[in-house]
């Protein structure tokens, strides 16, 4: 008899911890938007509330750190556009993308969130990253921009003044059209630092 009433309070523990195994289950996948795996990874922010500065992971392990302050301006060019996302993420410093995986979802790793304050201000702390090693391709970072109440979308990439590659008719096209995408660094306290001013509207790219 007492092994009965033991197996049937081993059972009732049991049934307890997996009840509250499946709730809490429960809870974590209803909180996944079904459009998680395609939507946009701008809205893979994890904070609730962002502000105007991020730092992307690693910075403080990376050699050539890096900061980029910078102005969002809404399409005059004049005003300050506030409360807009910035989504960035780049490739490590040897040119290649880190991929991470969350909730069956791949992801880059080094990448940040930012949203202007009243000020259409933003401060992104992160490092240069590197050129693709089996390719020639050009040192970027690659940004999304969510104004409020629009849907997303790329704008051109951050370029680098120091970049060897960035020569000829790339450089003088990227002057002529839109010399704000190449940051030009400047050594300070330890970090390089940079200016990004976007203009909205005015960089929709389609990389």
């Amino acid at each position: 008899m007492k092994y009965l009433i033991a197996f049937l309070a081993t059972a009732l523990i049991l049934a307890n911890c997996w009840t509250v195994f499946s709730q809490e289950t429960s809870d974590v996948l209803k909180d996944i938007p079904q459009d998680f795996k395609k939507r946009s990874p701008i809205y893979d922010y994890s904070e609730k509330q962002l502000n105007n500065t991020d730092t992307i992971p690693d910075f403080s392990s990376k050699k050539n750190k890096l900061k980029i302050t910078g102005t969002i301006y809404e399409s005059d060019g004049i005003t300050p556009a506030k409360n807009v996302l910035l989504f960035v993420h780049q490739t490590d410093e040897n040119g290649n993308f880190e991929l991470k995986r969350q909730n069956k979802k791949r992801y880059v790793h080094h990448r940040g969130w930012v949203r202007t304050d009243a000020d259409g201000k933003y401060t992104l702390y992160t490092f240069v990253p590197g050129s693709y090693i089996y390719g020639r391709e050009l040192k970027q970072i690659y940004p999304i921009v969510k104004e409020p109440n629009k849907p997303e979308y790329k704008i051109e990439t951050f370029l680098f003044d120091d970049d060897p590659l960035l020569t000829g008719k790339c450089r003088v096209k990227v002057e002529e059209t839109d010399p704000q995408r190449i940051l030009k660094l400047d050594k300070k306290e330890g970090l390089w630092v940079a200016t990004r001013d976007i203009v909205l509207g005015k960089e929709i790219d389609s990389y």
